[in-house]
């Protein structure tokens, strides 16, 4: 019986009535209605029925409402969903019939047998009664509706949505039918809102944990869902705290850079991650000027399938581009994101090219090919140990790879090419963070000659830096996350080092506000916020995976790598930065370099690399970036 009530529910949840079932319905009330008050009339007036006239009041009552349904739409809308505001059809329904009734019956006096009053009392009781039976019958419909649906889902997660905002109050209608989650209420701290109600639900308090963990016990909560990242942050170190230490799950509604191309969302709920609690408010971009700006021009994206590339590939498909040039040598990866974008966006004309930056006549070949407008260059060796042990390599694609698509886009003539850089290349201490510095000296320079009439082009160079990206590849949080997944331990090189942290759609967002910002020859840096100590982010991490570190998960010191440094620079200090229009980025203060100086050098560069004279290597990016001063490394010496 239990399993047939089942599939009966879940049948009417997936099924609608029909419109004819609704406008029969709504046609047989109505003709109801008015014989129902045409007896009463008449029964109290203490005159004569006469069946006849009856009929004819029946007839003209359904020939009304059937005009009024249709010009009113009242048979459309989906009664379990309906609101306040779905009864303006119906009043409009049922004052047309009334006064449809009103000009028949005053003009055919003789069959009523009723004075003036009577007959207006008739007029105005049945569109009353019309009305209130109509919105009655909707109003059991979704009572009804609403009943089965508690019957099937009584096993559904009672929990409770953090804050009272219109997000909140949104997210409870988003869950009202959920086959997974039953909203009791809503929940914020402090006692503001003591005995209130809002969208129907009660409205929960707390002052502390005890007043935490009676309500979880009283109300049988399993969870708390939060509508947006800000109440997390907020709540991290309170409520947060109170769910951990009493095994209740921690939710959240997905932002909107979480959406797919059509706004859709693959769910509506999911556990809170890292990532929710370490992002910041994101940077407001308008996004009108992004899109005149990148309109029916040809795009290519160096790094295509990596996790900027990628990301900034996924954003350019919604601006209405010409062509979208993807360019990589991963060929894996490429082929990846080649897969997603045929799903995502059929209609967007992209090229996906396997090549190398240090191959100049795959370059060469791309450029005379498609001539591109805009470039994206993220195509970069990235990681700081493994560039410690290959700098000839990290010269060749970050120094060398990078001179050469920027000659390119100026012997093409592409508008502007828009550099991805690192805050690693401010007083840089790896080969890493040098080698990304000096491909800024580069285009830099090169930038100020073009503008100066020295080296014939139109192209504008724009540089960003940023810090660390939440879930790139390769990034402390993948392989924490992978740790923790294989039962630990989580290892952290130094109990002290800090980083700054931004999501990949932040620092994507960054990257097409430069684009639209820069004049060229500018380094745009990103307010980055507060640091973040990475012990503390494993533990935080430790701790939402449900787990209590070293206890359950062990955290393990590994000692610095080469390298690799304590502290990061401050990218948005006010003594080394310029503030623009958006408060949130900024021009970095830096040394200029004339590019008839410098050409020599990137040319000897790009020799002692090919020819992998690393130790010789290292020296000319010494001598070049004198600010580079080697830490935890074999280079030191050449410090000395």
């Amino acid at each position: 019986m239990k399993e047939k009530l089942n599939a009966f529910i879940q049948y009417i949840s997936r099924t609608y009535f029909s419109y004819w079932i609704i406008w029969g319905i709504d046609l047989f009330i109505s003709v109801l209605s008015t014989c129902f008050t045409y007896w009463w009339i008449h029964y109290n007036a203490e005159v004569s029925l006469d069946s006849r006239a009856m009929i004819r009041v029946g007839i003209l009552a359904a020939i009304a409402t059937t005009i009024a349904s249709y010009l009113f739409h009242t048979y459309r809308n989906t009664i379990r969903y309906s609101q306040l505001r779905c009864l303006w059809p119906l009043i409009c329904c049922s004052s047309f019939k009334s006064v449809c009734i009103a000009i028949a019956i005053f003009l055919w006096i003789e069959p009523f047998g009723l004075s003036a009053n009577q007959r207006l009392m008739f007029v105005l009781f049945d569109g009353m009664l019309t009305l209130i039976a109509l919105s009655t019958f909707r109003m059991l419909m979704v009572i009804v509706y609403e009943t089965l649906i508690e019957l099937m889902n009584k096993e559904n997660m009672r929990i409770l949505i953090y804050g009272t905002d219109d997000k909140s109050v949104a997210l409870k209608t988003r869950l009202l039918h959920s086959s997974h989650y039953k909203v009791i209420g809503f929940y914020c701290y402090g006692t503001i809102y003591k005995h209130r109600r809002l969208a129907g639900l009660p409205i929960y308090y707390f002052t502390n944990e005890q007043d935490f963990q009676q309500l979880i016990r009283k109300r049988r909560i399993q969870g708390i869902l939060f509508a947006h990242n800000e109440s997390t942050r907020l709540e991290e170190t309170r409520l947060l705290q109170y769910c951990k230490d009493n095994h209740i799950k921690t939710l959240i509604a997905p932002s909107i850079s979480e959406a797919d191309e059509n706004g859709s969302f693959h769910q509506w709920v999911r556990p809170v991650k890292i990532e929710d609690l370490l992002g910041r408010p994101e940077i407001n971009i308008n996004m009108s000027e992004v899109a005149n700006e990148f309109s029916d021009k040809v795009v290519m994206v160096t790094g295509a399938a990596g996790s900027i590339g990628s990301e900034l590939c996924r954003q350019l498909a919604h601006l209405g581009i010409r062509k979208l040039i993807m360019f990589d040598s991963a060929e894996t990866p490429l082929h990846n994101i080649r897969l997603e974008c045929e799903r995502r966006f059929p209609h967007l004309d992209f090229v996906p090219v396997i090549g190398d930056v240090r191959v100049i006549e795959r370059l060469r070949m791309v450029f005379d090919t498609y001539h591109p407008q805009i470039i994206f260059h993220a195509a970069a060796y990235k990681h700081v140990p493994l560039m410690e042990e290959n700098p000839c390599e990290a010269v060749l694609v970050n120094v060398t790879g990078t001179r050469q698509v920027a000659d390119m886009a100026v012997k093409y003539g592409a508008e502007k090419m828009i550099m991805v850089s690192t805050d690693k290349a401010v007083n840089p201490t790896n080969v890493m963070g040098c080698s990304k510095r000096l491909a800024e000296i580069y285009v830099q320079s090169l930038s100020y000659a073009i503008k100066e009439g020295k080296v014939k082009g139109c192209t504008k160079f724009i540089t960003t830096r940023f810090g660390n990206v939440l879930g790139s590849n390769g990034s402390v949080i993948p392989r924490f996350k992978e740790q923790i997944e294989n039962g630990g331990p989580v290892t952290v090189t130094h109990p002290d080092i800090i980083r700054y942290f931004m999501t990949i759609p932040e620092a994507c967002r960054l990257v097409m506000e430069a684009a639209t910002m820069g004049e060229g020859y500018e380094i745009f840096v990103f307010e980055m916020g507060k640091p973040v100590k990475i012990v503390d982010l494993a533990v935080r991490m430790i701790e939402l995976a449900g787990y209590k570190p070293n206890e359950d998960i062990e955290i393990q010191f590994t000692g610095l790598r080469p390298g690799e440094k304590l502290y990061e620079e401050v990218l948005s200090d006010e003594e080394n930065t310029i503030p623009t229009h958006h408060k949130k980025i900024k021009i970095a203060k830096v040394r200029r370099y004339e590019y008839g100086d410098i050409v020599e050098t990137y040319d000897e560069f790009e020799r002692l690399s090919r020819s992998v004279q690393i130790w010789e290597t290292v020296k000319l990016m010494k001598r070049i970036v004198p600010e580079f001063i080697s830490k935890n490394s074999r280079f030191q010496e050449l410090d000395k």
